[in-house]
């Protein structure tokens, strides 16, 4: 089946099986791998992608339903010169970072929020990161390095 949507800014035509899901498309077919496999029903955020401007599971979409979207994985967040962007720096500034797993999901859902909202509270920033498992870091670091990037993108700092 034919498939065409938009990818990290560029278009994509793939043909590609209608029963795989956009994880699947985005790992095997793409060569997308920052998304990860944590559970394959939902629950632990680690394949999070941003589509249409909001925070999906892409386990759990078929590929034919990013048919038309805006899709954006971890590999299209960067600063404009392709080195980390600001919130990934402060996942690093704040320890936020551990075995890797999950924090590309976490950086989506970090991301996803500050598309919406650059003044977020802490108890926001935690909602946002509610569909995201972490079993190295905590989750302190986190939404402290997702805090300290609202701040700097709103130039409080």
């Amino acid at each position: 089946m034919l498939i065409e949507f938009t990818l990290n800014g560029k278009p994509v035509s793939i043909d590609a099986p209608a029963d795989i899901t956009l994880l699947a498309l985005l790992r095997d077919h793409l060569a997308l791998t920052g998304a990860k496999e944590g559970c394959a029903v939902g629950e632990c955020g680690a394949c999070s992608v941003i589509m249409d401007g909001r925070l999906i599971n892409s386990c759990l979409v078929l590929a034919p339903q990013a048919g038309g979207s805006q899709i954006i994985t971890i590999e299209g967040v960067h600063a404009p010169d392709g080195e980390p962007n600001d919130l990934q720096e402060n996942f690093i500034e704040y320890g936020a970072v551990q075995c890797g797993i999950c924090i590309p999901g976490m950086v989506m859902a970090g991301e996803a929020l500050l598309m919406q909202n650059l003044n977020p509270t802490r108890s926001q920033i935690r909602t946002a990161l509610a569909g995201n498992l972490c079993r190295c870091t905590g989750y302190q670091q986190i939404v402290d390095a997702i805090e300290a990037t609202a701040q700097g993108r709103r130039g409080d700092l």
